[in-house]
């Protein structure tokens, strides 16, 4: 079998060649070629320098994911790279892509490094439950500052080619061809002398014992029980207090440690659930229709983030509204996220500029009549809604896509309020629209292959994450959501108090518990549901008024500084609320239930019951097409925390 590794001599210069599409991943077969590739240049005298680069679009970028949860085979990526290093000949890395993983530990392995002006390069390890397990940790630090390595490695996030070279990561920055500067780089350190192996450089800084416990403290508190960002943290500390043999012997000992766990199994799960989201057989080979063009009808927060997100893509988009006022208001808005995001240095002046520039507000839908697809973004409210249809029926384009994006409403009936139901399709996105990664696409019964194939294509323009759904009271992750918060309020009126259920959900690993969650979001929009549901709830189900009762006196949340916590001075952490306090025991009393104590584990083992039970109906019903996206909306919608793999996964499924 021909090796994906090639080597030729030029001038006394080799070039090692990995060419193993489509990213270059450093398989067993890729492994033993650049072992090789160093042999030869090793005993060929000829050869003065080398230079490490790859065939395609990028640079090495990571692990072989078809080697993902299997123990590695020789040679093992260690041994590998610490040929490189100690090679008989000055090797430099030529960086374009992305380096990512055992590819930027390949790159550190180098005695020098030159990258393309768009490349990448991060060690991204800790988001599948690990940490560099081939000398990341402890040649990192040599070449950058600790606390710009501790960004990288703990954090997991990669950084530009730029940045790379300002904290010191790379040598320099390729202008034109990289291949033929690498070379010329090369030939430099053959007048110049080998530079230093990487693992043999003093550490950029040594930081003292105070560090490492403040770090250690933030990070734990930010992983939120994840074990690998602090894991990665204790590797860097090793780094610079151990003596470099014994920091890269204790790295690879972590490393393998962490493969097998539990939390490593659920990222690992969760990275193919993620890119794996179902799709619909039917729209296999159909071609998505234009989205140069798209509509959004309203521009509250959720239309205003729609908005933004697809100018962010580079569409370009008119937004109406119900008067000149309002729409003025809505431009403001979404002028306002852009802004941040140019402030945040997401974009430039001129990208923040092109993007206003594709961006208008109008106060009529005939405004929407060029649109290749149109979302409505109103208030939730089926007449409301069905108003909104009714319209763009008449001023869009026969072939535009109409879109919803309703949280709980029945699509299938706005549907049914346009001549050709087949271009109907909801978009559900998640708040704020522009940052959250979910889109759940919900298919009605009438939606055509090409309605659902555009929808899917927008998710990707997007760079969203794409769960279908059917059609049901929430489709996947509301209805799932509504169950366990039902089960929270139950937990409330048997002994529980509201900080109680959100410390054990904190503590779980969720960012926010559920009852902080509503006040941020606002309990008036969940209370306008179930007053809707009202008249068809069967007499005999279980029902919490709890909740109703804080609405019915006004408490909505942030917004009314008053909702399960009281919000004083316009404060975004609530403090426990006597009131609150004062309603559950009313309600306990009036059920007969002996208020209870529950323990931490107690209550999350009843919330996960609860979403676990609503999950497999989902499934039963084929809302969800299997559970792996269930897990992926609970993960991404909804703050399930990723380390645990989702819903489903804790149930044992594996799919």
């Amino acid at each position: 079998m021909t090796s994906p590794v090639s080597i030729s001599v030029d001038g006394g210069v080799a070039t090692v060649l990995i060419d193993n599409p489509p990213v270059n991943a450093t398989s067993q077969a890729v492994r033993q070629g650049i072992l090789d590739a160093i042999r030869e240049i090793d005993a060929n005298d000829t050869v003065q320098a080398a230079v490490l680069a790859c065939a395609g679009r990028t640079f090495v970028a990571g692990a072989d994911i078809r080697e993902f949860g299997k123990p590695p085979e020789e040679p093992h990526l260690p041994d590998v790279l610490q040929a490189v290093e100690t090679a008989r000949v000055p090797v430099v890395a030529a960086i374009h892509g992305s380096a990512l993983g055992g590819g930027l530990e390949l790159a550190l392995a180098c005695h020098a490094r030159i990258a393309d002006g768009k490349a990448k390069l991060g060690l991204p390890e800790v988001t599948l439950g690990l940490v560099p397990g081939a000398g990341g940790t402890v040649r990192l630090p040599r070449l950058v500052a600790m606390e710009n390595a501790m960004e990288m490695v703990t954090g997991g996030k990669p950084v530009s080619a730029g940045r790379a070279l300002e904290i010191g990561l790379v040598d320099r920055i390729s202008n034109n061809d990289l291949v033929s500067e690498a070379r010329a780089y090369a030939e430099e350190l053959i007048q110049s002398g080998k530079p230093e192996p990487t693992s043999a450089r003093t550490p950029r800084d040594r930081p003292d014992a105070s560090f490492w416990t403040e770090k250690e403290k933030r990070i734990a508190a930010k992983a939120r029980g994840q074990q690998s960002p602090v894991e990665a943290l204790h590797a860097l500390r090793d780094s610079v207090t151990l003596p470099v043999a014994d920091a890269l012997t204790a790295e690879r000992a972590r490393f393998l440690r962490l493969r097998d766990t539990e939390q490593a199994a659920a990222l690992r799960y969760m990275f193919f659930a993620e890119r794996n989201t179902g799709r619909p057989a039917e729209i296999e080979n159909v071609e998505p229709l234009g989205l140069g063009v798209a509509g959004v009808v309203g521009g509250g927060t959720m239309g205003a983030g729609i908005a933004a997100a697809m100018l962010l893509a580079g569409m370009t988009v008119v937004l109406t509204e119900r008067d000149a006022a309002a729409a003025e208001t809505a431009r403001e808005r979404v002028a306002g996220i852009l802004d941040g995001s140019r402030k945040r240095g997401l974009l430039s002046d001129a990208a923040w500029k092109d993007a206003l520039s594709r961006f208008s507000a109008q106060d009529n839908y005939n405004a929407l009549s060029a649109a290749d697809l149109v979302i409505e973004a109103v208030f939730e409210d089926m007449g409301v809604k069905r108003e909104v249809f009714t319209e763009l029926d008449r001023v869009c384009r026969a072939d535009a896509i109409l879109a919803s994006n309703t949280s709980y409403l029945d699509v299938n009936e706005l549907a049914n309020a346009t001549k050709d139901p087949s271009r109907v399709v909801g978009l559900h996105f998640f708040s704020p629209a522009h940052i959250m990664k979910l889109l759940e696409i919900v298919r009605t019964d009438a939606a055509a292959p090409a309605t659902l194939a555009t929808a899917f294509a927008l998710a990707k323009k997007l760079r969203k994450i794409p769960v279908l759904a059917g059609v049901c009271d929430g489709f996947i992750g509301n209805r799932i959501m509504a169950a366990y918060r039902r089960e929270c309020d139950f937990i409330l009126e048997e002994g529980a108090l509201p900080q109680d259920v959100d410390a054990a959900m904190r503590d779980y690993g969720f960012a926010m518990g559920i009852y902080a969650v509503q006040d941020m979001a606002g309990l008036d929009i969940a209370w306008a549901m179930r007053k809707r549901r009202a008249a068809t709830r069967p007499a005999d189900e279980r029902y919490s008024r709890i909740a109703d009762r804080l609405c019915e006196l006004g408490r909505f949340g942030r917004k009314t500084a008053a909702g399960w916590y009281a919000y004083a001075d316009g404060a975004k952490a609530g403090q426990p609320d006597p009131a609150v306090e004062k309603i559950i025991l009313e309600e306990s009393a009036r059920l007969g239930f002996t208020r209870k104590p529950f323990t931490a584990e107690e209550i999350m083992e009843r919330i996960l019951a609860s979403m676990q039970a609503e999950a497999r109906a989902v499934l039963d019903e084929g809302i969800a097409l299997k559970p792996s996206d269930i897990d992926v909306a609970m993960v991404h919608g909804y703050g399930f925390p990723r380390f645990r793999g989702g819903p489903m996964f804790a149930a044992g499924y594996r799919d």
